[in-house]
């Protein structure tokens, strides 16, 4: 029974004392244990330090030696000695309890009656209360501290706290005991247990304890043989001055206290006091000796002469230092300076530098481990699980259901998942629509007369079983979770373990293990190996917590959310052989020879002060003024800081370096840490580099050639100096050999040559062969649409065409949605019109509304999910939908009605087997294509010569024209090629006769309604006739008075047409403010049109795939492209520019088409 300490400095060798002492122990007969005590997060490495004391001579025949965590011995003491009555809670069973406790108390709350539903207060309360218990405050102390406390705030915010810990007081103490309960039960059981009692326990790793922790150290000390602490200090006795070494002083003090106070053997000759001795870590090396004496000594010495075992280098941004340190370990390596498990990274933000180093790392073939503990709540079988539960409360919506669908755990492949994914967005299916027995909706664009082609059908019933696959374990759950008005806890855990085995979750978690073994994955593959048990964990302490509490899904899945997130997922090293990557806070091995500080940037390391915590530094004033003692505030936690700080720099026993990025992710500037400056000022000569304007003369340096796949970045840039002549004679050597590898080695043969044949590199694309045109385009029939599209881009056109790539469709009504609507709409009303024989000119405003608002209806109901049936708001819009379309068949009529011309047809299809025979188009391939559409609307008008003239309408949801220079490029040839059609497919009689028709005019009729806007207030009838006005039809009209009067009677009374862009001088000839042609113009326009669709149809057949988007004026045809993403068009690439349309005149424009004519 008997106290002693093993002080020292960092790396005195006290640690290697303790050993020798076990190995004297070992070497008699004794069998009583001998503990070594540690903190949890450094018992691997003990373990492992303490398995290779046994590879001499020296056995521990009899087992004795046991490295152990307070958890281990808390195990090992409370087994023996009956001390597990009680059911024992991790963190998130505490959670739950502390949970419950605040709902509890919720209305009574006086400062926390707005922040408690905030997340992270659960946490926040179970900090508080682990402090308390810590330092051996109950909830009656803490209501006592706050009636005496002098701030008003702080004792209502204790009385809120004290108020919550008594419940969770009174719930754990009939049944459950957490870390700090088993603590001071360990205390109380000490005495009767054999396994500490006569041992030798020897505690290292520790800088300070908590009060209950001192009570159990106290009884370890009266039971043992004797018990060894060893602290990390210089001078156990100095006062004074606070420093780094304040936490050991201060610890070494308390367990000297308590040995006067409980009358434990204390004989300071039995303690070993290491502080004034070499540091055997540092083997000589007087650079780092230096450092660890002087860093935080003032006045300090400095080191005068060059550093070669200390070095510093600045870095442009945290890419560039983790690269470069990659690549320096890769080179000592090679050097064979270093083995991989000598070398640790280390860094107070970790999480800044994860991603980095392992995408880095990997590159350059580093194997290395991350000291980290794996946060559950980013497992997806996690977030699948919580995904579940929150499907149901959310209605299955969208996110819930593919969060869980996208966890990889339901054994749908990729593009089982895209393609259900699709389906699902663009019908805008959630809630109950996921229970029904089959999906009928649409799959993909549709028109509204169109059936469902075989392929379609086909289609939805495999979604129909894909989606059947999803759904069967989630329907169960739901009916589970329904046949009870209430359910217990303990019924919810029940249904998600039967749900989690109806998915096979066992063997989705294999499959992923084996899957990250293969890959060489074993961290992530020990993480996925650790999953299940922290899953059955938490429900078991659900169901012992809460399980027979009757509770809402939305409060259990908030319980399960904050139960999961007091879980890690923790690994050990796979490897014997791997760089440790560390925070500094977990840093622990003492075979490390080289460390590489990164990250040391002003406030990341040292890390500054911050106050955490419901408790705030004032608080704790308060609260100490009154003689209780807390946790230390944020002001004390410097020091722990400044010790971490001499930690890192005295871990290492050959060469420590330190660096620093000088800009962030953002690019802001980040200054280096007074860590940096505070070396630079000891060793006036370290070695420093800075790499902010990297030099690349030396390419190919040694420094360099360290590992094949980032060398390969460098020989790509080589390729591209040496094809611009800017080569060194001195660097050709090397690169000659690099090509020779690489070229040579079957990994690298083929992106080798790719990037050789990069440097002529251009995205455009050769033209396809005749057997793969022949493939993609085995129809020989084409619109006129499609061809205006293959004149915008031949690429856009292959996309869209040939590849059938389409953007996805999601369910909205948007403004093209609308027009193709109300387009349908007219096309059914107008039918009926002829149906009823009922003309336009004869059509009422009543006729109108009926007629429309009927087939809006029936429309709507004809699609099954249709979106103007999904919501209130969506049938609001269908009854807007109505006064808008009988608003355009108003004007429609109106227009009709306003000239002699007739409707006499309607959708007049062109093409085979159709109303009009298609257009024939000879290629250069001397195949025959033919030329199909659908005309909107078709009117014509019998003059008193008996001639008859045609005019087409092709309806538009938007403002439309002609426009004549795009008709040139063959960008807007529909309206001309469809009087083509029915010029040439119509017969009339005139004197017995077959003659064609004439041409009238080719017309764009807008459906939306305009906005009007006027400076002063106007009566209902001018507005009336603002409105009419701004549905004139737009297009190319022929020139003659006669026919435009036929379009437009009020042409004669004052000149100028509300229905067309048509105006007659008072002499009776056409204005030139008409948009029109004259007869012998319309037809150069007809004969040059089939002259361009056969040169377009030509390239089309030929196999051209260009990327030549048109550009004219302030617009250009990559504007709203949805393939932009695909070709990746840039004018500063090779052989990427627009074809530019020129702003002609119509006289200039049908000059040139006349020229090519001829």
């Amino acid at each position: 029974m008997g106290l002693r300490f093993i002080l020292g400095r960092s790396g005195c060798g006290k640690t290697e004392r303790m050993f020798k002492e076990i190995k004297n122990h070992l070497k008699t007969d004794e069998k009583t244990p001998i503990i070594i005590l540690v903190p949890d997060q450094f018992t691997y490495e003990m373990e492992k330090r303490v398995s290779s004391l046994f590879d001499g001579d020296i056995k521990d025949k009899y087992l004795r030696v046991r490295p152990m965590g307070m958890g281990s011995l808390s195990d090992m003491i409370l087994s023996e000695s009956g001390g597990l009555s009680k059911v024992g809670i991790n963190s998130s069973g505490k959670a739950m309890i502390v949970y419950r406790a605040i709902e509890k108390n919720a209305d009574k709350m006086r400062i926390f009656k707005d922040a408690y539903k905030q997340i992270g207060f659960v946490q926040s309360i179970s900090d508080v209360i682990s402090e308390m218990k810590q330092f051996k405050i109950d909830s009656q102390k803490l209501m006592n501290i706050s009636e005496d406390v002098k701030n008003e705030n702080l004792s209502m915010k204790l009385k809120d706290i004290a108020d919550i810990y008594s419940t969770f007081e009174d719930d754990m103490s009939t049944k459950y005991v957490d870390i700090h309960d088993r603590v001071s039960s360990m205390t109380k059981n000490i005495k009767n247990s054999s396994f500490v009692s006569g041992s030798y326990v020897y505690i290292d790793g520790f800088t300070s304890f908590t009060p209950n922790q001192y009570d159990l150290l106290g009884e370890i000390i009266k039971y043992s043989k004797e018990t060894t602490v060893i602290l990390t200090l210089d001078y156990p006795n100095k006062s004074g001055i606070e420093d780094m070494f304040s936490g050991s002083r201060n610890t070494y003090r308390k367990l000297k206290s308590l040995c006067e106070k409980e009358g434990f053997s204390y004989e300071p000759k039995n303690c070993i006091n290491m502080y004034n001795e070499k540091i055997h870590r540092f083997r000589g090396n007087k650079e780092l000796e230096h450092l660890e004496k002087n860093y935080s000594t003032y006045p300090y010495r400095m080191y005068i002469d060059e550093t070669e075992s200390i070095k510093i280098k600045e870095y442009r941004d945290m890419y560039q230092e983790i690269e470069k340190t990659a690549s320096q370990i890769a080179s000592d390596i090679r050097d064979g300076k270093y083995r991989y498990r000598d070398i640790t990274v280390a860094t107070r933000n970790l999480e800044r530098y994860e991603s980095l180093i392992k995408s880095i790392f990997s590159e350059y073939e580093i194997p290395f481990f991350i000291n980290k503990k794996g946060d559950a709540m980013e497992n997806p079988i996690i977030i699948m699980i919580l995904s579940v539960l929150e499907m149901k409360r959310r209605r299955y919506g969208y996110e819930t259901m593919f969060r869980y669908i996208k966890s990889n755990m339901t054994g749908l492949g990729h593009d089982e998942i895209s393609e259900l994914e699709n389906y699902v967005i663009a019908n805008g299916i959630s809630g109950s629509k996921w229970f029904e027995e089959n999906w009928n909706y649409r799959t993909g664009n549709y028109a509204f007369d169109i059936e469902e082609s075989e392929e379609e059908i086909e289609k939805r019933n495999r979604i129909n079983e894909i989606k059947e696959k999803v759904i069967k374990p989630i329907r169960d759950f739901d009916r589970k979770l329904s046949e009870k008005s209430r359910n217990r806890v303990s019924d919810i855990c029940r249904y998600l373990y039967e749900f989690l085995c109806d998915i096979d979750i066992f063997g989705q978690i294999n499959i992923s293990i084996e899957k990250f073994r293969r890959e060489g994955k074993l961290e992530e593959a020990a993480r996925y190996a650790q999953v299940w048990n922290t899953v059955s964990d938490m429900l078991d302490q659900l169901v012992e917590i809460l399980g027979d509490e009757f509770i809402s899904l939305e409060r259990f899945s908030r319980i399960v959310n904050l139960a999961f997130s007091e879980y890690s997922l923790k690994t050990v090293p796979p490897g014997a052989d791997e760089v440790m990557v560390t925070g500094i806070d977990r840093m622990k091995s003492s075979d490390t020879a080289c460390i590489y500080l990164i990250g040391t940037n002003d406030g990341v390391f040292p890390a500054t002060a911050v106050e955490r915590g419901l408790i705030s530094d004032s608080d704790r004033g308060y609260i100490t003024d009154i003689g209780v003692e807390v946790d230390k505030d944020s002001r004390a936690k410097i020091y722990d800081e400044q010790f971490l700080v001499y930690k890192a720099l005295t871990s290492t026993s050959k060469e420590l370096i330190v660096s620093y990025p000088v800009s962030d992710y953002e690019g802001k500037t980040m200054r280096p840490s007074i860590i940096v400056s505070r070396i630079k000022r000891i060793y006036p000569n370290v070695n420093l580099k800075s790499y902010i304007q990297e030099n690349q003369d030396d390419m190919y340096g040694r420094e360099n050639i360290v590992s094949p796949k980032p060398l390969f970045n460098s020989f790509v840039e080589g390729i591209r100096i040496f094809s611009e002549g800017y080569m060194k004679e001195n660097e050709k050597d090397i690169f000659f050999d690099l090509y020779r590898y690489y070229s040579e080695n079957q990994e690298y043969r083929n992106v080798t040559e790719n990037s050789i044949d990069a440097l002529d590199f251009t995205n455009q694309e050769e033209n396809i062969d005749k057997e793969m045109t022949d493939k993609l385009y085995p129809e020989k029939t084409v619109s006129v649409s499609r061809i205006e599209k293959y004149a915008g881009c031949p690429f856009a056109y292959f996309v869209e065409y040939g590849l059938k790539a389409s953007e996805r469709k999601e369910y909205e009504f948007t403004a093209p949605d609308v027009g193709s609507f109300v387009h349908r709409v007219i096309e059914i009303f107008s039918k009926n019109m002829k149906r009823d024989s009922i003309t336009w000119h004869e059509v009422d405003e009543l006729y109108i509304s009926i007629r429309a608002s009927k087939i809006v209806d029936e429309m709507v109901a004809k699609i099954p999910g249709y979106i103007l049936e999904s919501s209130p708001k969506y049938r609001f819009l269908s009854e807007r939908l109505k006064k808008l379309v009988s608003a355009s068949i108003k004007i429609i009529a109106m227009q009709i009605k306003a000239g002699n011309f007739e409707s006499e047809d309607y959708e007049a299809a062109f093409g085979r087997e159709r109303k009009y025979p298609p257009i024939k188009v000879g290629t250069d391939r001397g195949e025959t294509l033919e030329l199909i559409g659908k005309i909107d609307r078709i009117d014509s008008c019998v003059d008193e010569d008996n001639r008859k003239y045609i005019r087409i309408v092709d309806y538009k949801w938007g403002d439309r024209d002609i426009n004549l220079n795009e008709v040139y490029h063959g960008l807007q040839l529909q309206l001309i090629v469809y009087m083509n059609a029915i010029l040439e497919g119509q017969k009339y009689s005139n004197d017995k006769v077959l003659i064609s028709p004439d041409p009238a005019g080719m017309l764009y009729s807008r459906l939306n309604n305009p906005i009007i806007k006027t400076e002063e207030p106007i009566s209902d009838d001018e507005l009336e006739k603002k409105i009419f006005e701004s549905f004139k039809m737009k297009g190319l009209l022929i020139s003659d008075p006669k026919i435009l009067i036929n379009m437009d009677r009020n042409l004669l009374i004052n000149g100028k047409s509300s229905v067309i862009r048509a105006e007659i001088k008072k002499d009776g000839t056409v204005s030139q403010r008409t948009s029109g042609v004259t007869k012998e113009q319309f037809d150069i326009l007809r004969q040059y049109t089939k002259k361009r669709v056969s040169e377009l149809c030509s390239g089309m057949m030929s196999g051209n795939i260009r990327i030549e988007p048109v550009k004219s004026g302030e617009r250009n045809s990559c504007e709203f492209c949805p393939y932009s993403a695909i070709c990746q068009f840039d004018t500063s690439i090779k052989d990427n520019k627009y074809t530019v349309i020129k702003n002609l005149t119509p006289d200039e424009v049908i000059f040139r088409m006349k020229g090519e004519l001829e």
